[in-house]
């Protein structure tokens, strides 16, 4: 190896601006160096410059379904020409009701050759929802001109549930009746109306909306211009310069119609000339084998992903020799978010990267925001810590607002947002009076003393709330301590106690892990038998006793807690488009739990830690 991985990155430099009401300024020293006017000029440039590289693959049955980069470009001239005969332009945007799929990619690619904004929409709305209210909302909101779904059996309910307000239909697999073929679009010859829409795409026109979802009321459609999606690629490309050096090589399963999946990692591979191979995976229990066998075959040369994934990939690492060299062939750095790592995972995965391949590799993670294209804060060569979210990255603003005891981070730069899609309320209370996005996070120093050592996530502050003795709880960071602590027996928490006397918790076990806690029991023991086993039970106080080891006070102490039999609803909107949990809807939804947790003396189904309560 001629360089250390750590030399492939830049060193985090931050210029400080202190202010007489205490706001702080940062930014990055770095300059952040000229980007394409869009993501349609990127995609033909590449094209044009290596039509026979794999541009995307997706396994179908025992093979690889591939299109190169000049495959693509044909197909999206084809199927702008088809979009600009129907109608569709930068008012008449395209919707994809489609998980991630060749087909998706290649709808994407047409849409931002015709300058159409696509709408990317998760798919549990149409696969998991029973009503389809959001996907009925968004349609309200945008009147999108088209919607495309990838299979037409599949997403056949969602269909018909907007049927009625986007007639124009257009389906990848199966046939529907008065929907048109994916394929018979791609085949349209272009005329020179594609290249007159192309030239009229530019840094502001709008090339997606994303949608995200607060606690109550319809999803937010995060307005996604080129010049945020590009610039925001330049920014990554100054703090992880490997990636110019190299077309990256992507194996991943993140959502298109999240902005981590869709703008960050696809987007990664778009503006880098790279191959990204979709993995139809996911970090869970049934899932996985897809992604491990996927793995065996392709060498990626990052990875940016959720913990879970990491977690779940230790075992069967350490177990097969061929997939361990296969994995760490071409590997520059490991990207997590979302939530925290638990330190085994991290220290295991160095050591098998050592043993493979005879250096450490970098961790990095960081911060930001569906309205921040996401990329906004980054650990950089600086490495990851639990908590660390790194530095601003270069071009961009971040100001350090006092809210209460606490420091709000708010960002300014060319990968911001300009606003929601045809919501000017919501977009005049997202920014400040300077201009900046108000993120909703709270950031503190590592050195109160030097901000250029960089910052520490401090929670959501719409989580935050105050115990009935005046003390508030920092919700965010205490989630991040119970997960570490969970060891896989725990999916995810949400934090309870606004107004009253101490902290309970609500957690949504990982009910295979639970099960192997138990062997006494039959494989088939209903869910109840294994929340309730005596070993579960346990397993959970011993979370909370490790939380109470290293309590400094009351907001920081676990006292009670119970495993919930239900799973989080996203009719019920307990789950986000991106999958994460509502905490405001989970307790709102919940509340009889919740009594539980506080009730005096607390019932049998509560686990109840040492200390006072």
């Amino acid at each position: 190896m001629s360089t250390t991985v750590a030399e492939l990155f830049a060193t985090p430099q931050v210029i400080a601006e202190g202010r007489e009401d205490g706001t702080v300024l940062l930014r990055s020293a770095e300059p952040l160096g000229p980007f394409a006017p869009s993501m349609a000029h990127l995609f033909r440039r590449h094209a044009e410059a290596h039509p026979d590289r794999l541009l995307t693959a997706q396994r179908e049955d025992d093979h690889w379904r591939s299109v190169t980069w000049g495959e693509g470009r044909t197909a999206a001239d084809g199927l702008a020409q088809a979009f600009l005969d129907r109608g569709l332009g930068p008012d008449r945007p395209l919707m994809i009701l489609s998980g991630n799929s060749v087909e998706h990619l290649l709808m994407t690619l047409g849409a931002h050759t015709a300058g159409v904004p696509v709408l990317p929409i998760s798919a549990a709305y149409s696969l998991l929802s029973h009503d389809h209210e959001r996907a009925r909302a968004i349609v309200d909101r945008c009147r999108p001109g088209m919607v495309f779904a990838d299979d037409a059996e599949q997403f056949g309910p969602a269909l018909d549930a907007i049927g009625a307000t986007v007639p124009q239909q257009v389906v990848g697999r199966g046939r529907r009746d008065g929907a048109e073929r994916l394929a018979e679009l791609a085949d349209t010859a272009p005329r020179s109306d594609v290249d007159r829409a192309f030239e009229a795409v530019g840094a502001d026109s709008v090339a997606k909306v994303l949608f995200t979802s607060g606690s109550t009321g319809a999803p937010k459609g995060v307005v996604n211009t080129h010049r945020m999606l590009c610039s925001n690629q330049e920014m990554l490309r100054t703090v992880l310069p490997f990636l110019a050096e190299e077309p990256p090589v992507l194996c991943d399963w993140l959502p298109w119609n999240h902005t981590a999946g869709g703008n960050h990692n696809f987007g990664l591979v778009l503006y880098n000339g790279g191959t990204f191979y979709i993995d139809e995976g996911r970090p869970l229990p049934g899932a996985f084998a897809t992604t491990v066998s996927n793995l065996r075959e392709v060498s990626a040369t990052a990875h940016f992903t959720v913990p879970r994934t990491y977690e779940m990939l230790v075992p069967h690492l350490r177990a097969d020799p061929m997939l361990r060299e296969r994995f760490f062939a071409k590997l520059k750095l490991f990207f997590y978010a979302a939530a925290g790592l638990r330190q085994s995972v991290f220290d295991e995965l160095q050591a098998l990267a050592v043993a493979t391949c005879g250096d450490e590799l970098l961790w990095v993670t960081g911060m930001g925001a569906t309205e921040t294209a996401p990329f906004a804060m980054c650990t950089g060569r600086a490495g990851a810590w639990a908590g660390f979210v790194g530095f601003p990255a270069p071009g961009l603003e971040l100001k350090l607002a006092p809210v209460g005891e606490k420091l709000e981070a708010r960002v300014r730069g060319p990968n911001v947002t300009p606003g929601y899609w045809r919501d000017p309320a919501r977009t005049e209370a997202a920014f400040d009076p300077e201009g900046f996005y108000r993120l909703g996070d709270a950031v503190r120093y590592v050195d109160p003393g030097d901000p250029a050592r960089g910052l520490v996530f401090d929670g959501r502050l719409a989580e935050d709330f105050k115990l009935s003795t005046g003390t508030w709880v920092s919700v965010g960071p205490l989630r991040a301590r119970f997960l570490a602590r969970s060891g896989g027996y725990v999916h995810d928490v949400v934090i309870a106690g606004h107004d009253r006397a101490f902290v309970g918790a609500l957690v949504f076990p990982n009910l295979q892990h639970c099960r192997g806690l138990c062997p006494d029991l039959a494989e088939d023991a209903p869910e109840g038998a294994v929340l309730d086993h005596p070993r579960v039970r346990e397993g959970l106080r011993e979370i909370l006793a490790a939380l109470a080891a290293e309590s400094t006070g009351s907001s920081t102490f676990v006292s009670r807690a119970l495993l919930l039999d239900a799973p989080p609803s996203i009719d019920a909107r307990e789950l986000t488009d991106k999958g994460s949990l509502n905490q405001k809807a989970v307790l709102d939804n919940r509340a009889v739990r919740v009594e539980e947790l506080y009730a005096s003396p607390p019932p049998a189904r509560v686990i109840v830690a040492p200390g006072p309560q």
